[in-house]
């Protein structure tokens, strides 16, 4: 029970107690002084009626009228006049009136004593008769209650005033409490709230000062694990002048990709400043970083224009660039080392540089399997020939096998719009498991492929380039949402699903592929819907997408995590699920040292804030115990359990 319905409570019956005694001493005061009413009453009235009939004794009529108007005038049980001698009745007045409007549990509880009075009644010296009178209590009693009532409804009144005022005062009093309540509950959401109005009462001030302190120095710790983090990763994978990624970066995230059967073949355009050391002495350096960073900013925004959201963009050493495009076909390539070259010559033309051409472009087809030496091989080949074009870029070599990226638009527009309009997606599943226990699932990964006109299956990471060059991540989505849902509403457990960042930037067309979830809270806590870290809405619009998922009763997760360790500060106040850490940095982590501390800082900062980390594509044992002892939750890969198509029947997902 909480303190404030104790105190109320207390409040309560310290008032009952009050008014309890306060109406039962003042009940009895009333009833004594009533008793000696009636007893006052009735000996008066038999004093009188004495004196009266002592000069009328033998006159039978005459006592007769005198008792009777006695009788009739007061409130009497009986009057009677008794011969001394004989000690009979000689006259006798009785009745018996009832009470009225006063409850009959009253009459009970006063118990009033009927008051009786004597006096002798005298003929000449001697005594002839005696009066005896008995009150009737009908007139006491009623006024009695009159009283009472009166007294009741005064003290009830003020009771219920007075305890409406003191839950008014406690509530107000104890509203510091009910916000360190929130403050608790927002720690374990991952929130840090302080109190900005401390509160007046000393010993809340003190308690809130506590509390506010306490929050501030565990954002501070999360804080600092965060930036820690950071710094390892910068120190570890970022190039420090451009802030792109260095080529240790670049050699992880190719090495995942190019191992993963699902990346789509791309290609590998190279790019090399000219003459950089020339452009060091004779501008300095600090000017020739100054461009370096010019020009990373440049290969950004081509990047985001003209390439997939999965590209890779690094600097490999000196002035050697690299990007890698999955997904990309020749004639996007072509055009992105266009629209590339044109923008660094326009620093020659500016002035910002003394020597033209600023820099030589090449491209490599890749697809699953390559080397990175052999395609950096190949670049170095492509840049050599892009230095003697008079474009500054070169276009593929003879040799070089184009990659099947290029297969015909019109074909690829025609079977993904069949299969969308008829949705005709096949729903695959992997598991995610406790990495203490690799036999139990946290929950199961939604996975999407299709079919061709052959029947055989085609993974999601060669149709998709094709989906998001159609602008149909909104079509593909909901199709997926649908059939998932569908599955979910005839099998048991939880089911992660991935969305594209266009589709979460439409809440109104989100919350309708979520409508089916209303009036189900069981099914909709059994969704986690999942976003790529590079793919996160602007903070608004994510906050708004968050609140809207907890008004289903869903969950948020992060994917793919790893290279934005600028959004840690965030997660604290996001409260996801789980982040998934990107393939790249487990890749052989139980072998290469800097993977491993990376990945413990990473778990400190979320451990901190009670984030569950779950590590992606975990491939062998190695990786698995050193996952394992570094205490992360969760792990995905081909070691725990491949894809595997969801059956037509109910399927119990354990």
């Amino acid at each position: 029970m909480s303190l404030y319905k104790q105190l109320l409570i207390a409040i309560c019956l310290f008032v009952l107690v009050i008014f309890s005694g306060s109406f039962f001493v003042s009940l009895e005061n009333s009833r004594e002084q009533s008793n000696n009413q009636l007893q006052s009453h009735a000996q008066d009235a038999a004093t009188a009626l004495g004196l009266s009939l002592t000069p009328n004794i033998d006159d039978p009529a005459m006592v007769e009228l005198m008792v009777s108007s006695i009788f009739d005038s007061g409130y009497f049980s009986s009057i009677r006049v008794r011969d001394i001698k004989t000690g009979d009745v000689t006259l006798e007045r009785i009745a018996s009136p009832e009470i009225p409007n006063v409850p009959a549990w009253f009459v009970r509880l006063v118990n009033l004593t009927p008051g009786s009075g004597e006096a002798m009644v005298m003929r000449g010296w001697e005594q002839a008769a005696k009066v005896e009178v008995v009150s009737h209590p009908m007139f006491a009693v009623t006024r009695l209650w009159q009283s009472t009532s009166a007294g009741a409804i005064w003290l009830l009144g003020c009771a219920a005033l007075g305890l409406l005022i003191g839950a008014l005062l406690l509530r107000r009093q104890l509203r510091p409490l009910n916000y360190m309540v929130k403050q608790s509950l927002a720690i374990t959401r991952r929130e840090y709230l302080t109190q900005p109005d401390l509160p007046s009462t000393p010993e809340f001030r003190r308690v809130a000062q506590a509390m506010n302190l306490m929050v501030s120095k565990l954002k501070m710790l999360f804080e600092e694990e965060a930036e820690r983090s950071e710094r390892l990763r910068q120190e570890a994978y970022q190039d420090p002048q451009t802030g792109l990624p260095n080529r240790r970066a670049f050699e992880m995230q190719f090495n995942d990709k190019s191992s993963d059967e699902e990346t789509p073949p791309g290609y590998l355009i190279m790019i090399r400043i000219q003459d950089l050391a020339g452009l060091n002495q004779r501008l300095g350096g600090q000017r020739t970083d100054a461009l370096l960073e010019t020009m990373a900013k440049m290969m950004r925004t081509a990047q985001k224009l003209y390439a997939e959201q999965e590209s890779v963009l690094a600097r490999l050493r000196g002035g050697e660039f690299a990007l890698l495009c999955p997904g990309m076909a020749e004639k996007e390539a072509h055009t992105l080392v266009v629209a590339l070259s044109h923008n660094l010559e326009s620093l020659a033309l500016t002035g910002e540089i003394d020597s033209s051409p600023v820099a030589a472009l090449g491209m490599v087809p890749f697809k699953h399997g390559d080397s990175l030496k052999t395609l950096l091989i190949q670049g170095d080949h492509a840049l050599t020939r892009a230095e003697s074009s008079p474009l500054h870029h070169a276009p593929l070599a003879e040799n070089e096998a184009h990659s099947p990226a290029e297969a015909d638009r019109h074909l690829w527009f025609n079977r993904l719009d069949t299969l969308l309009n008829e949705e005709r997606l096949q729903l695959f599943f992997q598991p995610v498991c406790r990495c203490a226990h690799p036999g139990d699932v946290l929950h199961h990964k939604v996975l999407a492929r299709i079919n061709d006109e052959q029947g055989n299956s085609i993974a999601a990471g060669f149709f998709l380039p094709w989906i998001q060059r159609f602008g149909w991540n909104a079509r593909l989505d909901q199709v997926m949402i649908k059939q998932t849902l569908d599955y979910l509403s005839r099998s048991s457990g939880t089911l992660a699903l991935s969305l594209s960042g266009s589709t979460v930037l439409d809440l109104n067309l989100l919350t309708q592929m979520l409508a089916p979830l209303k009036g189900h809270p069981e099914r909709a806590r059994r969704v986690i819907l999942e976003l790529d870290e590079n793919q996160l809405p602007e903070t608004h619009h994510l906050e708004a997408l968050i609140a809207m998922l907890s008004e289903y009763g869903c969950q948020l997760g992060l994917q793919h995590f790893g290279g934005r360790f600028n959004l840690i500060g965030n997660l604290a106040q996001w409260g996801l699920a789980y982040l998934k850490i990107d393939g790249s940095y487990i890749r052989n982590i139980d072998r290469e040292n800097d993977k491993k501390v990376f990945i413990e800082a990473l778990y400190r900062t979320a451990n901190s804030i009670d984030l569950p980390l779950i590590a992606e594509r975990v491939e062998t044992e190695g990786e698995l115990d050193t996952l394992r002892g570094m205490g992360l939750q969760g792990a995905m890969g081909r070691l725990l359990g491949e894809p595997f198509p969801a059956p037509d029947n109910t399927l119990l997902l354990k």
